[in-house]
């Protein structure tokens, strides 16, 4: 069976240290599978805020402790104007698993061909106990009605990022 080519890692921005799109750019289209079946598209939010948050791996436990941040906050997400999803290289399958076990309400969208990681510049080099390997930099996007990015959030700590980002939204 042949394997498939992995992407590179996104290059960094030298002006911002971002690796991928900036404030002020256009939000890179994609297309991706979402748990429960179906597909998720960045036209499918069009004239809305947009909460893109990026992370490494489904049901482990700062992915877990953030996923459910964003979900225990939809409400006021979506009465700031906003909806909020989470894409991970995880497949659907392990997606609609950690949707179910944890209560999460807010969309997974599954990325394993990595396009969409890649266009957004969260598919980087990693280290761990000095290993080197691919992964996502947990990071998260809002974009604006008019699918622009507004603000990003590279790096992201979990603890307290999910009412950050609230309050991000509410002053858009």
């Amino acid at each position: 069976m042949a394997q498939k080519p992995v992407p590179k890692p996104a290059k960094r921005s030298a002006r911002s240290g971002v690796a991928g799109p900036v404030p002020g750019t256009a939000a890179p289209p994609f297309t991706v599978p979402c748990d429960g079946g179906g597909t998720v598209s960045l036209a499918d939010f069009t004239g809305k805020k947009l909460v893109l948050y990026f992370y490494p791996r489904a049901d482990t436990p700062g992915c877990t402790t953030e996923a459910i941040d964003f979900s225990r906050l939809k409400a006021a997400f979506n009465r700031a104007g906003a909806e909020v999803l989470g894409v991970s290289a995880d497949p659907v399958a392990a997606q609609d698993k950690f949707k179910a076990k944890h209560k999460i309400t807010i969309p997974l969208g599954s990325d394993e061909k990595r396009k969409m990681l890649q266009a957004y510049g969260v598919w980087q080099e990693k280290s761990l106990y000095g290993r080197m390997f691919l992964g996502i930099v947990r990071s998260t996007f809002l974009i604006g009605p008019n699918q622009r990015i507004v603000k990003v959030w590279p790096k992201v700590s979990v603890a307290g990022h999910a009412q950050e980002v609230l309050a991000a939204v509410k002053a858009l």
